[in-house]
């Protein structure tokens, strides 16, 4: 045999072996682990001034899950305090914890039971750690507390938490710059959120309402025709009177005021020189023929307003003794309330014979 010959196809043989075990690293590289990054993350904040305390709603979706035991570790930056707030630093009570195995970018999921330590197979441990309270660690208790692959996981922090407590809050940065919370889920799967910190993230929006009242009369000028001792008349927009009880007018009245309105009457019964026809008085009365009776009532529709007392019953009334007399009134601001007048007039066989008149001044003053 040649010695040489086989020499030379031994060294062959030997390197085209390890030429191909290097090739066989290289082809199957399923061999070690790789990492995968979350997606659709974002840290949704209820404030993101500088300075102030804040809820996070963060979420992301996870491609690997979260196995038995193993954890989602939230990691925010030296700037974020969560060990000094008003009602105490961060603990579990302060934290939900949420999975939606189809994710849809609400936090919506199946809510997870959280405890201190010691959680069974179906719970997890929250716990805060590290400088201030920086680091959120979630770990799961066993078989029945794990995060599917492909799930949506939602973690809040703050008041916004409703499973425990919800009383306290990571406190922002004190500089106004981007920073970034570190996410880690299950064995591999990383990510990083970034959120913005301002100066200040409020408006002031300023604006003016200026006062406003509206008052109408329909009609400055009524009457009830001729006066009989034998039946009674009441006044018209025509002047000419009416055999029964109808409309003379009305008024109309709305304010914005926050205290209402209120419409007050003031004049005389009527009169003729020295010779008058005898008001009602403040007791609501009904018409009485034969007589003299000289009064008036009101209905209110729309708005808030309302007649005043003796105004409001189906008899009649004139307290002229009191005038300048309420009788009409809104406790608040008020659209417009329509208040229809009629007045009623009787008089007796001896009332004496002339013309008679009256003037009455109604007037309207907001309560701002």
């Amino acid at each position: 045999m040649n010695h040489a010959f086989s020499n030379s196809f031994f060294y062959k043989l030997v390197s085209s072996l390890t030429v191909f075990s290097f090739l066989m690293v290289g082809f199957f590289p399923f061999f070690t682990a790789k990492a995968a990054s979350v997606t659709d993350s974002a840290d949704i904040m209820n404030r993101q001034a500088i300075n102030v305390a804040s809820d996070h709603e963060i979420e992301f979706t996870t491609p690997t899950g979260v196995a038995s035991t193993q954890t989602v570790i939230l990691t925010f930056p030296s700037d974020f305090d969560g060990s000094n707030n008003v009602d105490g630093a961060l603990d579990f009570s302060d934290v939900d914890f949420l999975i939606d195995t189809v994710p849809d970018g609400v936090c919506d999921g199946t809510a997870q039971t959280l405890v201190a330590a010691g959680a069974t197979s179906s719970e997890w441990n929250a716990v805060f750690s590290s400088t201030e309270n920086r680091v959120l660690t979630i770990t799961s208790g066993g078989a029945s507390a794990t995060v599917a692959a492909g799930a949506e996981v939602c973690i809040e922090i703050g008041e916004n938490a409703t499973g425990g407590s919800g009383n306290s809050q990571y406190l922002n940065p004190s500089s106004a710059a981007s920073y970034v919370i570190a996410v880690a889920s299950g064995p591999s799967d990383t990510g990083n959120i970034t959120v913005e910190i301002l100066n200040d993230d409020q408006v002031s929006v300023s604006a003016t309402v200026t006062q406003s009242i509206s008052f109408t009369i329909s009609d400055s000028s009524i009457g009830f025709g001729t006066l009989s001792s034998s039946a009674a008349r009441w006044a018209t927009g025509d002047t000419s009177g009416a055999g029964s009880e109808t409309e003379a007018h009305t008024l109309v009245v709305g304010t914005n005021a926050s205290n209402g309105y209120t419409i007050s009457l003031n004049g005389t019964t009527l009169t003729s020189g020295l010779d008058t026809i005898l008001a009602i008085g403040n007791t609501n009365t009904a018409s009485s023929t034969g007589s003299e009776q000289f009064g008036l009532r009101m209905t209110a529709s729309g708005g808030v307003g309302a007649v005043s007392a003796p105004y409001t019953a189906s008899g009649y009334a004139f307290d002229s003794v009191a005038f300048p007399d309420d009788v009409a009134a809104s406790a608040g601001a008020s659209a417009d309330t329509t208040y229809s007048v009629r007045y009623l007039a009787n008089i007796a066989a001896a009332t004496e014979a002339g013309s008679y008149s009256s003037t009455l001044t109604y007037l309207a003053s907001a309560n701002f």
